[in-house]
């Protein structure tokens, strides 16, 4: 039968999952670092998946394929054992870490934060700090995963924070706009493991080059029991 079904654009589908996470009928996968819609009957070409991708790689298309098969999608989710939210990044576990020796009394540590607000959708695009500024960019369970987030990472730079998940539209408007017009030293990215956090590691490439200056830039991937897996 001819019917409206999502097509992804592989050249442009940069493996995040989020779409993945995104379909509630389980119609697309991760293969080889790319989303594919492995199962065409599962498609109810509703479009879920269309909003969650950051890069624009889903579209719809009128094409022959099999019809919807709502049966067919109840009874495999029936025989899974769903995770939450359905994203491979929200599984529950516990992050077991070895008791460490410190003093009984031991002075807190000073917080890095060198201006507010912090959200990526609410700080000014003008503001004054971000003249001259080093900018850190971060998805914001980093900070709770790596302990030494605010000295090694938030010191000496401004730190805008987002959830490419859980936000909506796409920050790499915004950041262009911000790498644009100020006078950005550098851009350092830190983002979590999970697949859906490439979303902000993605924005931030964009911004970058939309905004048509050469700016020095790194991406930092912290694990979920937080360690440094690369920088």
């Amino acid at each position: 039968m001819i019917r409206k079904i999502i097509h992804i654009d592989e050249e442009k589908c940069n493996g995040c999952g989020a779409c993945a996470a995104a379909c509630h009928e389980g119609a697309i996968e991760m293969v080889g670092g790319k989303a594919k819609l492995t199962r065409e009957d599962y498609c109810d070409g509703l479009g879920d998946c269309l909003p969650a991708c950051p890069t624009g790689a889903i579209t719809f298309e009128e094409r022959e394929a099999p019809a919807y098969n709502e049966a067919a999608v109840l009874a495999a989710k029936k025989e899974q054992a769903p995770l939450p939210c359905g994203c491979p990044g929200s599984q529950a576990r516990a992050l077991c870490r070895e008791p460490c020796a410190a003093p009984a009394a031991q002075a807190p540590a000073d917080s890095q934060l060198s201006q507010w607000p912090v959200q990526i959708k609410l700080v000014p695009v003008k503001a004054p700090y971000l003249d001259g500024a080093k900018l850190l960019i971060a998805a914001d369970c980093t900070a709770y995963a790596y302990g030494n987030f605010h000295q090694e990472f938030i010191r000496g730079h401004v730190t805008l924070i987002g959830c490419p998940k859980l936000d909506e539209g796409d920050y790499a408007e915004k950041l262009t706009q911000i790498l644009a017009g100020n006078d950005i030293k550098s851009v350092t990215v830190v983002r979590m493991e999970v697949p859906c956090c490439g979303g902000i590691e993605h924005a931030a490439k964009r911004a970058l080059q939309a905004s048509g200056k050469f700016i020095p830039w790194n991406v930092v991937t912290i694990s979920t029991d937080g360690r440094i897996l690369d920088r």
